[in-house]
């Protein structure tokens, strides 16, 4: 091989090996990785298990262990597939494939998200709603969504005492 032929190969590999796409591997998460683009952690659900991105065209995609669903402040129901992808780039998700909002009695895709200063705008691509930020500074859990410490009250009270308090505790959280 040519001394030529080698630097060229060297070059090539070189810039395969300086890729800009982030995998499971490295020490940040999907998380980290979402406010990096400005958005807060809580527009996924805890659990994210790995993710890709693409630096360079936007292009992500974020794993979980398998579909995930929950309501929020009882209004909004959510689904989100064990895959969520699209492309991300700084304020903006487009092409947002994998994440639902049961709205009346239907489903729809959330296709794009939009972050302008203090609130978040979700496109459902007939319609949109904002909701304040601050909203979303916390991760939902599948299940329960924000509201898991009281179920988990509820669980522990229900079966450490019976009689009068778990009927009492049934009804406050129910």
């Amino acid at each position: 091989m040519s001394f030529t032929a080698i630097i060229s190969l060297f070059l090539l590999l070189s810039c395969f090996s300086t890729a800009s796409t982030t995998a499971v591997s490295d020490d940040l998460t999907a998380y980290d990785i979402l406010q990096d683009y400005d958005f807060p952690a809580g527009i996924l659900p805890k659990g994210v298990t790995g993710y890709q991105v693409d630096r360079t065209t936007g292009r992500f995609y974020a794993y979980l262990n398998g579909s995930c669903s929950f309501s929020l402040e009882g209004s909004y129901e959510l689904s989100y597939k064990s895959t969520i992808s699209g492309y991300i780039s700084k304020d903006r998700l487009t092409q947002l494939t994998g994440v639902s909002v049961k709205i009346l009695f239907f489903w729809l895709n959330i296709v794009e998200v939009v972050r302008s200063g203090d609130e978040m705008e979700f496109s459902v691509g007939i319609a949109s709603a904002n909701f304040p930020i601050d909203n979303f500074y916390e991760s939902p859990q599948c299940g329960c969504g924000l509201v898991c410490d009281n179920a988990q009250v509820f669980l522990e009270a229900s079966t450490w005492h019976q009689g009068e308090a778990f009927w009492i505790l049934h009804y406050i959280y129910i």
